[in-house]
């Protein structure tokens, strides 16, 4: 049973850099052909997708966040991360992370999610 679990401060300041890690057990990050991703959902308003890095650590950004977007991963510790730049409330949301399983062309397994507020 594969697992993902979000880790990460729940408050972050305007201006400041989020940080939010993934904690994959149940399969390897490495493993061909997946991709892992991280989605969001500001309060009230629904999922948007933020950014991926595939099994072979390729990165990929949505274009609306990709100026202030990083994407990375231990594989040592089987685990990928996000760090958003420069946020404003507006980047409060509930952070997934999820991973996409190209044979059924969706996402197959979800962290529960974390709550980052962005507030002074």
């Amino acid at each position: 049973q594969v697992q993902l679990q979000e880790s990460g401060p729940g408050l972050v300041k305007p201006s400041q850099t989020l940080s939010l890690t993934c904690t994959v057990s149940g399969d390897s990050i490495t493993t061909s052909f997946y991709s892992w991703i991280w989605i969001r959902q500001p309060p009230g308003k629904g999922l948007e997708w933020m950014g991926a890095i595939t099994y072979d650590g390729s990165a990929y950004y949505s274009p609306s966040l990709k100026s202030r977007t990083r994407i990375s991963r231990d594989t040592s510790k089987n685990q990928f991360s996000l760090q958003l730049s420069s946020v404003t409330p507006e980047d409060t949301a509930v952070y997934y992370c999820a991973r996409v399983n190209p044979v059924v062309a969706g996402y197959d397994y979800w962290g529960k999610g974390t709550l980052v507020t962005v507030s002074s």
